[in-house]
């Protein structure tokens, strides 16, 4: 007998046993889709996952099943029509296995991103205000939440690294490393709009906008366009221990959530570039564009904080790479549906990572409460609007001036800086005249310039009646310090 006759059955059966092997694969789900999770409300849903090429899957929730076949790729996705509000749910997810995902809600999910001021957790390394407290309070069951470990990648992935197995229902057992501002938030969000909310948390400490930014986009800013090249280029992902390179994090933490329904953003970055603030003037807005580019969902909500007051007080009015910071921040407000949450005033001169969070979470909520949700409140300190030139005075006319104007600690108005055509700027008087602010300098003869909180650790006290602070603003366009840095 040939030796290929006597092989014959044993090669058929080995062929068989791995075609069974590869055809009755698991259903897999990402670490997104799991027992715990919200469901965005009012929004067509993707559930998705891998199985065997071919393989029919069936996803049942609230009385509706949905049905597809896997891809050629190992991939499949099913959409379910917009939910409402409500819950706990069970989900069955089946195919040659069955998975059963168990108390879902449906209600709003944030993505809350950034670096460390936003990854700052209640209890853990940063220590919030009332740290103690705030951790035995937080009993939110309706408050779900999933933190990303951090991970990078040269290539984009399609699943996350989570802490702790997915999503959890807020408890004090384990609200104490978990984003205090998204927490924060969240805590509001429920508190007013009385509907689940789920934080997805996904930042890390140190980094820049540049890193969280698709490939696609942020090579098209010549300083970063040879490092994504390069990344392109290589035959597989691989995972580099410094995460401040274009494109890694988003590769790793932003690209995996992109079939995710969800309402809105939540950001707070932007130390980490401040020695290149007008180059953020740039990549900033790139990278938002690009988030709702990748994400197919229109111009959903982003709104980010605007840097808090950090380091030294200075004696005399001078230049300041976290002004500039902060003004690249304020014009990316030009953009659709963002918001902007000012932290300047409630800052700490020797930490980078302020203790109150919970007003920082309060005024990011204000922005979702107002442009979300609807509520006729104010959601905005004062905005810089325009200037007049009066003799040896400048009158300044503001938006967002809920209730008036006011002037908050002390009998003085402070922050305000005037230049005349020398450029050399000198400390202003200033006063408040309904809805504006006139100010004058017995230096100044003939102004050109205003400025106001202008500086690092600025101690301006101009608010609105709603107690919220002035953005700092300037009304000249001289070259700043970190003009021409990339």
């Amino acid at each position: 007998m040939q030796l290929t006759t006597l092989l014959k059955p044993l090669l058929t059966g080995v062929l068989s046993c791995t075609f069974v092997l590869h055809s009755f694969a698991d259903v897999r789900l990402p670490a997104l889709v799991g027992s715990n999770m919200v469901l965005q409300r009012n929004k067509p849903l993707n559930i998705w996952g891998w199985a065997d090429k071919g393989e029919k899957v069936t996803v049942s929730f609230r009385n509706g099943t949905y049905k597809t076949v896997t891809t050629a790729d190992g991939k499949w996705k099913v959409q379910l029509p917009a939910q409402t509000a409500g819950g706990p749910y069970s989900m069955t997810v089946s195919g040659h296995n069955t998975i059963q995902l168990n108390n879902i809600l449906v209600g709003e999910v944030w993505i809350a991103s950034g670096q460390s001021n936003m990854e700052m957790p209640l209890n853990g390394w940063g220590k919030v205000l009332n740290h103690e407290q705030e951790v035995k309070a937080a009993d939110y069951p309706d408050i779900r939440l999933f933190q990303l470990k951090h991970t990078t990648s040269t290539k984009p992935l399609d699943d996350v690294n989570p802490w702790d197995g997915g999503w959890q229902a807020c408890s004090p057992q384990n609200i104490s490393e978990f984003s205090a501002v998204g927490y924060f938030f969240a805590r509001e969000i429920q508190g007013h709009e009385h509907i689940p909310v789920g934080v997805i948390h996904t930042s890390w400490g140190g980094t820049v906008a540049e890193a969280w930014t698709s490939g696609e986009s942020i090579k098209k800013i010549p300083a970063f366009a040879d490092t994504v090249k390069a990344f392109e280029s290589l035959p597989s992902p691989q995972s580099p221990a410094n995460p401040n390179k274009p494109t890694l994090l988003y590769n790793a933490m932003i690209h995996p959530l992109l079939p995710l329904a969800f309402r809105g953003v939540i950001w707070y970055q932007g130390e980490g570039n401040a020695g290149r603030a007008y180059q953020y003037r740039e990549v900033f807005p790139t990278m938002i564009k690009d988030w709702r580019k990748q994400w197919h969902n229109g111009d959903f909500p982003f709104f980010f904080v605007q840097l808090a007051n950090f380091t030294e007080k200075k004696s005399q009015p001078g230049e300041s790479d976290w002004a500039e910071l902060r003004e690249a921040q304020l014009m990316t407000l030009s953009l659709p549906n963002t918001g902007m949450a000012s932290a300047v005033d409630i800052g700490d001169d020797k930490d980078i990572h302020p203790k109150n969070k919970q007003e920082v979470g309060r005024r990011l909520s204000l922005i979702a409460r107002a442009k979300v949700y609807g509520e006729k409140i104010p959601y905005s300190g004062p905005i810089y609007q325009s200037k007049l030139i009066s003799g040896n005075k400048v009158i300044l006319t503001f938006k967002h001036t809920d209730n008036g104007l006011v002037m908050k600690n002390g009998t003085t108005l402070k922050g305000f800086e005037v230049a005349g055509a020398d450029k050399k700027f000198h400390w202003a008087q200033a006063t408040i005249s309904g809805n504006r602010v006139i100010v004058s300098c017995s230096e100044v003869a003939k102004p050109v310039a205003v400025r106001y909180s202008w500086a690092n650790n600025p101690d301006g006290n101009l608010y609105n009646g709603a107690g919220l602070p002035a953005s700092p603003f300037r009304t000249d366009d001289y070259q700043g310090m970190t003009y021409g840095k990339n």
